[in-house]
């Protein structure tokens, strides 16, 4: 199995990048891991937010194939600990599928056609992050379910 991340904007900050590039070679010693970034709309302000969300929701559904599993990072989602979460993985790597992607939204979340396509969703929070940070948590969280699947210390119980 691969895992995809796939996110609406650049990060500018070269802080919150330089950790992000840490914790995704980290996590190339257990598995497959890619980021896939999808330029902000352009002219976004001009745009109503359905108009913006339907947009971003085209774009991210020509970056996901049908055999993948999307999985949307949402405010409204299932709340995981990190050992649960870690479960998570483990259930999806043993169901044989090819790709997991989790996704990261816009700013006002997603449209319906996404909502429709996703097979789950998740909060990493019931607070506001930005969208940058957001990246890193959800890389740290990803690492450190692969170190609690492996029994290593990274995760003190």
């Amino acid at each position: 199995m691969t895992i995809k991340l796939i996110a609406i904007g650049k990060t500018d900050n070269k802080q919150l990048l330089q950790l992000m590039t840490d914790y995704q070679k980290r996590l190339g010693f257990y598995i497959k891991f890619s980021i896939e970034i999808i330029p902000d709309i352009k002219n976004a302000k001009n745009l109503s937010e359905d108009l913006q969300k339907q947009k971003e929701g085209e774009l991210i559904l020509k970056k996901i194939t049908n055999t993948d599993v999307l999985i949307l990072l949402d405010e409204n989602g299932k709340q995981f600990n990190s050992v649960d979460f870690s479960n998570y993985l483990q259930k999806h790597m043993n169901s044989g599928i090819k790709q997991l992607v989790f996704v990261i939204g816009g700013p006002y979340g997603f449209s319906d056609e996404i909502y429709k396509t996703a097979k789950g969703k998740i909060s990493l929070s019931k607070m506001t992050f930005s969208h940058q940070m957001i990246r890193l948590f959800f890389i740290e969280q990803l690492y450190r379910g692969f170190t609690i699947l492996r029994n290593e210390p990274y995760h003190h119980r």
